[in-house]
């Protein structure tokens, strides 16, 4: 699957650790929009060395991504719940 242009539903949805992100020194809360996302959703890092490697792990899978932009915005919101330690939910 490739990702559907415009969606940034990873960029989105999902925390990133602390130091991960340029611009972000205390990371990416889980719903917080990335800073290098774009009015098109476009991230502005893509292609870059300092992307982090989070970001550039992540693949689109139709488990994941759903069948538009919002089903991947809560299948990963879900998944992100689903994944924190007890004490952090």
């Amino acid at each position: 699957m490739e990702c559907r242009v415009g969606c940034g539903a990873c960029c989105i949805a999902p925390s990133i650790a602390a130091g991960s992100i340029p611009g972000m020194p205390e990371g990416k809360p889980s719903g917080v929009r990335c800073i290098h996302l774009d009015d098109n959703n476009l991230c502005q890092l893509f292609g870059k060395p300092e992307r982090p490697k989070f970001c550039g792990d992540f693949k689109a899978l139709p488990e994941v991504c759903g069948v538009d932009s919002n089903a991947a915005m809560q299948n990963i919101l879900w998944l992100e719940e689903a994944t924190q330690p007890k004490d952090e939910r």
